[in-house]
């Protein structure tokens, strides 16, 4: 096959939890210019349809559907949206996260709420769209991490701010999502279907002027990741690109934790 042919996604139907969000948003993006067929799953609909309506302004094909990730009902009734909208799922990018705790002396109903959203809800939407793609015959499933959830915080990048220590919930629940990652693709073996993670280091996103020195004097390019960092990687795996990867974790983070 050309490899053209091994990077398009032309008649591949690809849902995208939290694509409204930062990194969401360039998920969504680098699908849509591989010619697929994306939608943007949100608990804010009416968010998520104007980005989806900003991307069919520019003659993408994405739209928008709603979902509480932390509500089974709304997880199933997703399922069966895109099911009767669009007959089929070929690939699924587990991109939503909930913050509700803030830093480490946050109360502890906090990081219970993220568990209840960024693990079992993270399960439930991945389990069930899973059971969608295998219907269809197999696909991909792409599980959005982060570095947070390979290497321990690096206090001095927030020295001279006021941002504070990060919270536990967040380096808790992406270290898991790694694992699960190899427990889906173990279990989804003789399916078709394969399951990775990329775990991304930070987006730039206007943080502190003294964050960012501190932040990018650490990494080999000088840099925090953009907007486009992330959409070949996403494209490849979700693409015939990708075919014989499987139960990985890549970590694009500029050569950080070189």
């Amino acid at each position: 096959m050309h490899v053209k042919e091994l990077f398009s996604l032309k008649n591949k139907v690809i849902l995208v939890s939290g694509g409204a969000g930062n990194y969401g948003k360039c998920i969504v993006e680098g699908l849509a210019e591989a010619d697929g067929t994306v939608i943007i799953a949100s608990r804010n609909l009416e968010n998520a349809e104007q980005v989806a309506q900003s991307f069919r302004s520019k003659g993408f094909d994405v739209h928008a559907l709603p979902v509480d990730q932390g509500n089974h009902a709304s997880v199933l009734q997703l399922k069966n949206a895109v099911l009767q909208k669009f007959e089929k799922l070929d690939v699924f990018v587990n991109n939503a996260v909930s913050r509700p705790m803030k830093s480490y002396d946050a109360d502890i109903a906090d990081f219970a709420e993220s568990m209840r959203v960024n693990a079992t809800g993270s399960m439930d939407i991945t389990r069930e769209m899973a059971n969608l793609i295998v219907s269809n015959g197999g696909g991909s499933i792409i599980n959005i991490g982060s570095m947070m959830g390979m290497f321990g915080p690096d206090l001095s990048n927030y020295e001279g701010t006021t941002m504070g220590t990060p919270p536990p919930d967040y380096f808790f629940h992406n270290a898991g999502l790694l694992n699960l990652t190899k427990y889906m693709a173990q279990v989804l073996a003789g399916k078709n279907v394969r399951v990775n993670c990329i775990s991304p280091g930070g987006l730039f996103n206007n943080q502190p002027e003294v964050f960012l020195n501190n932040y990018c004097k650490k990494v080999p390019l000088k840099r925090m990741a953009n907007q486009d960092d992330i959409k070949g990687l996403i494209v490849l795996l979700a693409s015939e690109a990708g075919a014989y990867i499987n139960g990985e974790n890549i970590l694009m983070d500029g050569g950080l934790n070189a």
